[in-house]
């Protein structure tokens, strides 16, 4: 495997929000797969502080959507095969999971995914404005102890970071099964202008929407009979 090293942020501020990049030592098929699949879909940020050019991403397709955090990738690509003419930004740090999604899209001859191998923020400080239709933020760590919530992913800059690159009428998914991480997001989406809370009834929230599909770590958290809460965002015009 040979990945990009890791970009260092400049801002102190920004703690890195996920846990280990690297695994166990990779696996003949993981190392075949990043051999054979992860070049001609690997996301590289260009030098400088250039920005990335969105009809250049897109290739054609429709709309540009984005998932960060995408662990095993089951999500990112039935969202990829059920939507052929969209493009797809994934972004995950962990090496397993990127293998994971990698030979599904090998398996499945996805040709409509982009891998982002860093922090999601680097990516979106690189997007133009109003670049993204939708973005998905998926069960994303919860950080549980009170010391460590300001590693969590949700905060203030990545909304930022946000508002600016989703269009007008673009969505904002999220997902968790941590009741104190759901009252978190809910706090800290509040108090911002540029997105506004869809649901009208607890039936908004309880059940997924109607094109959801199920993560792996969503369909074992309910096995272990804890309830998922599903956010969705407007961005406001």
């Amino acid at each position: 495997m040979t990945a990009d090293a890791p970009v260092r942020f400049s801002d102190p501020t920004m703690l890195r929000s996920f846990g280990r990049r690297h695994g166990r030592v990779l696996r003949d098929w993981e190392e075949v797969v990043f051999r054979d699949v992860l070049p001609a879909c690997h996301l590289k940020l260009p030098p400088g502080e250039a920005l990335l050019q969105a009809a250049t991403l897109q290739a054609g397709k429709r709309d540009l959507w984005m998932e960060i955090g995408f662990g095993g990738g089951e999500h990112l690509a039935a969202q990829a095969k059920q939507h052929p003419d969209i493009c797809f930004l994934g972004c995950e740090p962990f090496d397993k999971g990127v293998a994971k999604l990698l030979r599904t899209i090998q398996t499945e001859c996805l040709n409509n995914i982009h891998v982002f191998m860093d922090d999601a923020r680097l990516l979106l400080s690189r997007l133009p404005d109003a670049s993204l239709g939708r973005v998905f933020i998926l069960f994303p760590d919860p950080w549980p102890k009170a010391r460590h919530n300001k590693r969590r992913l949700v905060q203030p800059y990545l909304l930022s970071l946000l508002a600016r690159t989703i269009r007008p009428g673009g969505e904002l998914r999220m997902a968790s099964d941590h009741a104190d991480y759901v009252q978190w997001m809910l706090e800290v989406m509040q108090s911002q202008e540029a997105f506004e809370w869809t649901a009208r009834g607890p039936e908004d929230f309880l059940m997924p929407p109607g094109d959801w599909v199920p993560t792996r770590y969503q369909e074992k958290t309910e096995a272990q009979g804890r309830k998922p809460t599903f956010l969705r965002y407007c961005r406001r015009g």
